[in-house]
């Protein structure tokens, strides 16, 4: 029986130190760790490795359930597939395993107010962004491309391929510039 930790981060930016201390500080044989979104499990290879070589009796410890899942409906495909290989689920804060029928249960209510407060999240962040664009301070995200070179390097006949390359940008966002509305 092993106990296998988790951490994952959303963003570069961030850092899952902290919580491969406390996987760690718990016992955690193993401890792997990511960048990646929790919205789904797509992109998530540290996670699908841990899933392959779960053995009956093995736990997966994550410090928070959202580290493990943003959707209720993942969370709960996820601890299904842990319960068909005979392991369980153990979250730290609060604590709760789905070694038993309550864990189960507190399990699923964590999973919806996880997956509720994301619904606050992006409420919140609409709201900032629409009240930002009425007051004139959102703009939206910044050019990253110069648009005047790409359009020097099409005067002069470059094609949109050789244009991307020199810019580093996609072809499609060439296209996109070249097809703009030109600025009075």
């Amino acid at each position: 029986m092993s106990r296998i930790g988790y951490a994952r981060v959303s963003t570069t930016g961030q850092d899952t130190a902290t919580q491969v201390d406390r996987l760690k500080a718990e016992g955690c044989d193993i401890v792997r760790q990511e960048k990646a979104s929790g919205a789904s499990r797509e992109g998530r290879t540290e996670l699908d490795t841990i899933l392959a070589f779960l053995r009956p009796g093995d736990e997966l410890v994550v410090v928070r359930l959202d580290r493990l899942g943003r959707s209720t409906r993942d969370v709960l495909n996820l601890v299904h597939e842990l319960d068909t290989k005979g392991a369980f689920l153990t979250v730290l804060e609060p604590h709760v395993t789905t070694k038993g029928q309550t864990g189960r249960i507190v399990l699923n209510v964590l999973g919806m107010v996880a997956e509720m407060e994301l619904g606050f999240i992006k409420e919140r962040q609409k709201a900032g962004i629409e009240k930002a664009k009425a007051e004139g301070v959102y703009k939206g995200r910044p050019v990253s491309l110069s648009h005047d070179r790409i359009k020097s390097l099409h005067a002069r006949g470059v094609g949109a391929t050789e244009i991307a390359k020199t810019v580093g940008c996609s072809r499609a966002a060439v296209y996109k510039v070249l097809r703009a509305p030109v600025a009075a």
